[in-house]
């Protein structure tokens, strides 16, 4: 792979600036956001008060613990538009979720959070190796999903060509990579494997693909996968992260030099790290539920948002800003079965080890009697249709699952392609489990 490490006078100063100036910045700006919030949004003022607490209150960043939690429910409670805190006539950009679960959370974006938002993908973009002039194929979802507009305007903001795709038509997918150039690539790691079966299917080499870069984020995914991709592809396989709540992909990113977690941009949005039991926060270092604060978003300031995310923060090491560990899954999407927790980037780890079986997974919940249950549905690989072989492989994953994690689990292999694919998010989790 080719060395991207970007120069270091290409950076912007707040990226090496010492801990006093990043904090110095941040209590500055986590003033103002309080504030903003508090005096423009009800929410935040009914909170505060039922608190006890006032912005005037913070005169350093650990004050920031005494104010309250904001979770998905509270915006799903103040839908459409009850959390924006600018005049609607203000507002150049309405996103929002899928709503597969309730009503769907809105978010907002003046004209300056725009440009905020862009600037963020775009320094994400040149930490993971892509420079200005780049061709940059962008198969996120476009629409109401923030995924595909926010690399889009991040890719432009860097000076970059952007090839607008979106997800679907996979054979398309490979036919504008190679005939555009495309070195970038931005897409869910569950879509890109898709894109490698695509490659392999119409009999090219992957690692003559013009890529050189691929920015993967909106699922967790394991540095096996990322270890897959690269060999695969001959290309840097770096993690992006973000959440429609807080902003958009461009909250953190990892640096191509280090891959040793995710840089935040902390001159935007302050990260804690809290007990998902008891909210209280933990020391650096310490692993719990990642909670995010925006220090300069004007039309959806959020204050504390639970992400359900489970990571720990890190020094800087690229970078002078805190890192956070590659998501290990959420505390909403974590498996409970026979008394032990599981998360689907732990099979997915033990499956990618396993010669002979393709990466596609999914993982069935069902209940037999009183006992759950748990099969995970996997697919052999090309070439692997023996019988005796993929019952071996069935039998060693079903054992390295055992081993690592403390439960039985049945494993069904399909044909290659008997898995579903995923065009966007991978659904890993399907529960039959009755209800109640």
């Amino acid at each position: 792979m080719k060395d991207l490490t970007p120069r270091r006078s290409d950076l912007d100063p707040i990226e090496i600036a010492s801990r006093d100036e990043i904090e110095a910045l941040q209590l500055s700006r986590l003033k103002w956001s309080l504030r903003h919030a508090y005096y423009n949004v009800p929410f935040y003022r009914q909170g505060f008060d039922a608190a006890g607490v006032h912005p005037d209150d913070l005169k350093d960043l650990k004050d920031l613990a005494r104010f309250p939690f904001t979770t998905k429910a509270d915006l799903r409670a103040n839908y459409p538009f009850g959390m924006f805190a600018v005049p609607r006539d203000k507002i150049v950009r309405i996103h929002a979720s899928s709503g597969t679960t309730g009503k769907p959370t809105v978010v907002g974006y003046t004209e300056r959070d725009i440009d905020t938002w862009a600037s963020c993908v775009a320094r994400s973009m040149r930490a993971s190796g892509t420079r200005p002039g780049d061709v940059v194929h962008v198969a996120y979802g476009y629409g109401l999903f923030t995924g595909g507009l926010g690399a889009h305007y991040g890719a432009e903001k860097l000076g970059c060509t952007v090839v607008p795709v979106s997800g679907g038509m996979t054979p398309r997918q490979v036919t504008l990579i190679e005939d555009f150039g495309a070195s970038t690539i931005m897409v869910t790691p569950s879509y890109m494997l898709s894109i490698l079966d695509e490659y392999r299917a119409q009999g090219k080499d992957p690692r003559e693909s013009p890529l050189q870069v691929g920015i993967f984020g909106a699922e967790p995914w394991t540095n096996a996968m990322r270890a897959e991709i690269e060999a695969a592809f001959d290309m840097h396989a770096v993690d992006i992260y973000g959440l429609s709540e807080v902003i958009g992909p461009g909250v953190a990113n990892e640096c191509v030099e280090t891959k040793d977690g995710l840089h935040i941009w902390e001159d935007h949005f302050f990260p804690e790290i809290v007990n998902p039991e008891t909210g209280e926060p933990v020391a650096d270092g310490e692993r719990g539920e990642l909670v995010f604060t925006s220090l300069t978003k004007e039309a959806f300031p959020i204050i504390r948002y639970r992400t359900r995310d489970l990571t720990r923060l890190l020094p800087g090491t690229a970078r002078s800003m805190r890192r956070m560990e590659k998501i290990t899954g959420r505390s909403d999407d974590m498996i409970i079965l026979r008394g032990v927790n599981l998360f689907p980037t732990q099979i997915e780890e033990h499956l990618l080890k396993v010669r002979g079986l393709a990466p596609h997974f999914q993982i069935e919940l069902a209940r037999e009697g009183r006992m759950d249950t748990m099969t995970v549905h996997v697919e052999a690989a090309e070439g692997f249709s023996d019988p005796g072989t993929r019952a071996h492989a069935g039998a060693t994953l079903q054992k390295a699952i055992k081993d690592a994690i403390g439960v039985t689990v049945a494993i069904n292999i399909a044909d290659p392609g008997g898995v579903a694919r995923s065009q966007g998010k991978a659904v890993r989790i399907i529960d039959n489990r009755p209800k109640g």
